[in-house]
């Protein structure tokens, strides 16, 4: 579910960005069931880096949304913050496939 909410606060940032938001693709949508068989250890793993993405997400969606609120027009943050949030996604689903199971680790 946390996957899924990743996605719907990404779809927001990316409108506040005035970016396009692809279509989810299959490897997207599969990778909790990937990472949940790819063993304990990837999934430990996966399962911090989606909280830490999440709070990151979470965090700047609210900034953003505030900075909607007061007029602002932040689509450089949600720029940045849009990319972050595709790299360290696309670093999970290297994680769930991967046979050495790395993923980037977020700063």
């Amino acid at each position: 579910m946390k996957w899924s909410a990743l996605h719907d606060a990404a779809q927001a940032i990316a409108s506040i960005a005035g970016t396009p938001c692809p279509p989810l693709t299959q490897a997207i949508r599969a990778f909790p069931a990937q990472v949940r068989d790819a063993g304990e250890d990837r999934r430990l793993q996966a399962e911090q880096e989606i909280a830490d993405l999440s709070a990151i997400m979470e965090a700047g969606l609210s900034a953003l949304l505030a900075a909607l609120a007061r007029g602002s027009h932040p689509q450089a943050a949600a720029r940045a913050l849009w990319s972050e949030f595709v790299r360290t996604r696309d670093g999970l689903l290297h994680l769930a496939l991967s046979p050495q199971g790395t993923a980037r680790r977020m700063a």
